[in-house]
């Protein structure tokens, strides 16, 4: 059942933006961000999977605040670097930036079809009561030699998306949310939901 009412389990202003457009896909659901609760102490993300970061967060948050909470955990994985940064994409390094750097450097000298990479995401949904619901979702593509594009985050400019034909930095909002990661992974919550 799709709940009348959630909370997004996280502070990221970039995941908060994508996460409640995308929720309204499901039908008439309150959204409601973290902001409009006291603070919320999330658990420190791990290493085991996207699925364990997701249900932890959506968890903390459905008890922090009462409601049905939507967690996520999302990553960008490169096949050239064994699946890096993978679940470790957002700790790679201190900024969007220096993450976006770091990579571009890891991949000097790597060429074409050998910078194919994928954004995978998790979404869970936890409930007060301790039900849980998760889906996953992937956006396949390649890394660029360099940034284009400002919009979206996080690796948005140097992930070159094939059903786009474009970066997700250059990419609209709304074509992002066709085949993004995190849209696949949103729709099939809501499918299940259903």
């Amino acid at each position: 059942m799709i709940p009348p009412r959630l909370v997004l389990a996280t502070s990221n202003a970039g995941k908060v933006t994508e996460l409640a457009a995308l929720a309204q896909a499901w039908g008439p659901v309150a959204v409601q961000s973290l902001a409009d609760f006291p603070p919320v102490e999330f658990p420190p993300e791990g290493e085991t999977s996207y699925v364990d970061n997701a249900v932890a967060k959506a968890r903390t948050a459905a008890a922090a605040t009462g409601l049905p909470a939507l967690g996520d955990d999302a990553g960008l994985e490169v096949d050239a670097l064994g699946g890096a940064p993978g679940i470790a994409s957002a700790r790679y390094a201190a900024t969007a930036d220096a993450r976006m750097a770091r990579l571009l450097g890891a991949l000097s000298g790597v060429a074409g079809p050998a910078r194919s990479a994928r954004f995978r995401c998790v979404v869970a949904l936890a409930w007060p009561d301790g039900r849980i619901v998760t889906a996953d979702g992937t956006c396949e593509g390649r890394i660029t030699d360099a940034p284009i594009g400002a919009r979206g985050f996080g690796y948005d400019p140097v992930f070159f998306a094939t059903d786009l034909g474009e970066t997700f930095g250059t990419a609209t909002p709304a074509a992002k949310s066709r085949v993004s990661h995190r849209a696949r992974a949103m729709a099939t919550l809501g499918a299940r939901l259903r």
